[in-house]
């Protein structure tokens, strides 16, 4: 790769697997107790497995679309989020105006559903625990839907963004 994007370690689908197993099994911990450690190791190694699988398959399918290998996909997405210069070369230039095209449709088709859904989601949720009586627990979930809600709208704007940025950087 160019422009300072090579593939890094934690690109790589074993570090993604193994960071994805001690969180789930260390949350399972945290929520379950110690005691539980049998039931947090099988489920954080059914996540570590289905998280895996879901980054594989992104990455193959952003591979197919830009024409590229799977192990640069990373590198391209970093470079669009440093808001790096375009590719040189016409070859990387070609995939990266692929990449960046398939990623605004995917934006296009999806934002309209994936915010308020997920709002719902976590928002109906801290309303549940408020109506159940548990004002401590709809109190945690609330704070957190609206710390995360807004995490993701930030997230969400700021690659969009960049991503219309390169692409105005490829058209020059």
């Amino acid at each position: 790769m160019e422009n300072g994007t090579k593939r890094r370690p934690q690109d790589s689908l074993w570090v993604i697997g193994l960071f994805a197993l001690v969180v789930g099994f260390v949350v399972r911990l945290l929520f379950d107790g110690m005691s539980a450690w049998p039931y947090a190791a099988v489920s954080a190694a059914f996540l570590a497995g289905w998280t895996v699988w879901l980054v594989r398959r992104r990455r193959r399918h952003d591979a197919a679309t830009t024409g590229t290998e799977a192990d640069d996909v990373p590198a391209m997405e970093r470079q669009v989020l440093k808001g790096g210069p375009a590719p040189q070369d016409p070859r990387r230039r070609q995939a990266m105006a692929a990449f960046v095209a398939s990623r605004q449709e995917r934006i296009r088709r999806n934002s309209w559903w994936a915010l308020p859904l997920l709002a719902l989601l976590f928002f109906g949720v801290s309303a549940l625990w408020f109506a159940s009586g548990s004002v401590t627990a709809g109190g945690w979930t609330l704070a957190l839907a609206v710390a995360f809600m807004t995490w993701f709208t930030w997230y969400n704007r700021r690659f969009a963004r960049r991503l219309e940025q390169m692409r105005r950087r490829l058209q020059s």
